[in-house]
């Protein structure tokens, strides 16, 4: 039930969406050199390496590792960069993850490839069996605020409890957190 929810709203808000999906495209090229999108290598299920894109937020040349392991993220954003992560406008792009089954609208965050500590600490964990997710449970209770470890506990709390409920709870707590700016710190 799960991959067909995902599937059909993915279909839903990728028609809604294309419009503002194309403006945001034009604006991230107008005022940045670079593609309009950045695909990077993300951990997946059992540990499958996928590609996920993302409105280009950060300057060409910068590296890719994980946003807090940068001297100064600041200076690497593109004008539009703050923004687009602010509003996580920057993770639209991601619905063509979920309509291709790499995604969920739900589950742990995709870690970067080079993410071996997360990694190491999902698989000892078991969450490396999740779909990753637009969104989770870690998301709503800390988002770019909480420590690796204790972003896989709350991963491995969803791995034990998760339901179409607990789901769609933390759908309706990301809109919310969303609209509010919570946790963002990059």
């Amino acid at each position: 039930m799960k991959r067909v929810f995902d599937f059909w709203l993915a279909v839903f808000l990728s028609l809604i969406l294309l419009l503002p999906i194309g403006i945001i495209a034009l604006f991230v090229r107008w005022t940045s050199p670079g593609p309009a999108l950045y695909w990077s290598d993300r951990v997946g299920q059992h540990n499958r390496i996928f590609r996920m894109p993302k409105f280009r937020s950060m300057r060409v040349e910068t590296p890719a590792v994980a946003t807090h392991l940068l001297p100064d993220p600041q200076a690497c954003l593109t004008p539009m960069g703050a923004f687009l992560r602010k509003t996580s406008l920057d993770e639209l792009p991601q619905l063509w993850n979920i309509l291709k089954g790499d995604m969920s609208f739900v589950g742990p965050r995709p870690a970067l490839y080079n993410q071996d500590d997360l990694i190491a600490l999902r698989t000892h964990s078991g969450v490396d069996q999740l779909v990753p997710g637009l969104t989770g449970w870690a998301q709503i209770n800390g988002r770019d605020e909480l420590p690796i470890p204790e972003k896989v506990r709350l991963d491995a709390e969803y791995l034990k409890t998760y339901s179409f409920g607990l789901d769609l709870k933390i759908l309706f707590l990301t809109a919310w957190r969303v609209l509010r700016r919570d946790g963002v710190t990059h």
